[in-house]
């Protein structure tokens, strides 16, 4: 049984995690901590989790306890150094993310995790859409040659108007927590560039099989009243061609229960066709050299080890392989590159050549 701890309640994604351990038999929630008792409320509600298993700080957590797994979710820019006080405790870690707030952090955190040999995981939650997953089996099976161009629309009607399990909220909730959401604070990696960008370049990079862009260009709104962006496209020049990316936090409907004008989701371009795979469809608008004109295919059932992060790590625990794909430090720290650039670039308002 993987015992699993639920570490830093800032992001509101904790309550999904949380669900999928305890959906999953060969998982069991071993404790939670945060240092706000009142964030944890609703999660000690419901997945039955006694006193005894709550705590305001890590370190007592573990003292009272084994932990297998942690899930941290940190605000954006916290990440390093929750990373940097959870990792030498010895359990692997899982962020939700973004990777973090900048390359620099996100590379703190792959030396800490290094030092106290722990795994680290980024979870991107589009990474389970089935769709997107056999988007790459197609691209590793050559079905459209060689993938040369990522165009990625990401967003929602913005991330406060929803919370765990995507519950809504009012539109009257949404604009009295503004003003204190750490999600509109500059300062701890909000606007939706950071929230959203890594999504598009980091499933990005593993559809380009790990290729990194040249330089990369980027353009973001200016909100009155607000000090972070709520829209931002971004151009990425590889040595293939352009790629775009697109982050919109003010989409008309959710894409999980209506997809907005854009669509929300990727259209991949390769050297012999072109696949459209978008958010939590059902299927896949493939045209290749054989069939031109397009056609559906219906996207394949993902594997037990593949349908969420918490099956997925127990997989990797137990088995003791390696983390692959979006998830790896490998592929996220390519998209935290291109995330860090395009901010760079916005700020600047030029293209910018892709940090190191």
């Amino acid at each position: 049984m993987l015992k699993i701890a639920g570490i830093n309640f800032d992001h509101f994604h904790m309550g999904d995690l949380l669900r999928m351990v305890d959906d999953y038999p060969g998982a069991e929630i071993v404790g939670i901590c945060d240092e706000q008792p009142s964030r944890m409320t609703d999660a000690k509600v419901a997945f039955r989790i006694p006193e005894s298993g709550v705590f305001s700080k890590p370190e007592d957590l573990f003292a009272t306890t084994e932990v297998d797994l942690v899930i941290l979710c940190p605000a954006a820019s916290k990440h390093g150094e929750w990373v940097e006080r959870v990792a030498p405790l010895g359990a692997d870690i899982l962020v939700e993310k973004p990777f973090a707030g900048s390359l620099a952090e996100a590379d703190r955190m792959i030396a800490a995790c290094n030092a106290s040999g722990v795994r680290l995981a980024i979870n991107w939650p589009l990474n389970w859409v089935p769709s997107h997953r056999m988007a790459k089996r197609l691209i590793d099976d050559q079905v459209i040659g060689t993938c040369i161009e990522v165009h990625h629309y990401g967003g929602n009607r913005g991330p406060l108007w929803h919370v765990a399990d995507k519950v809504e909220r009012t539109a009257e909730e949404v604009q009295h927590e503004k003003p204190n959401s750490w999600f509109y604070k500059k300062s701890h990696g909000g606007g939706s560039l950071l929230d959203y960008l890594g999504y598009g370049t980091t499933l990005g990079t593993w559809y380009m099989d790990g290729k990194s862009p040249i330089e990369v260009t980027a353009m973001v709104d200016e909100p009155t009243g607000l000090e972070v962006d709520e829209h931002s496209v971004v151009v990425a020049r590889y040595e293939s061609g352009l790629s775009k990316f697109e982050t919109r936090w003010g989409t008309f409907t959710d894409p999980w229960t209506h997809q907005p004008q854009p669509k929300c989701g990727f259209v991949l371009v390769g050297t012999r066709g072109t696949i459209s795979s978008y958010d939590y469809e059902d299927r896949l608008w493939i045209q290749t050299s054989d069939c031109p004109a397009g056609k559906w295919v219906s996207a394949e059932p993902l594997p037990e080890t593949q349908q969420d992060p918490i099956r997925y790590m127990a997989d990797v625990i137990e088995n003791d392989r390696k983390i692959e794909g979006p998830l790896s430090v490998k592929i996220s720290r390519i998209g935290q590159q291109i995330v860090d650039t395009a901010l760079l670039a916005a700020q600047q308002k030029r293209t910018i050549p892709l940090l190191q």
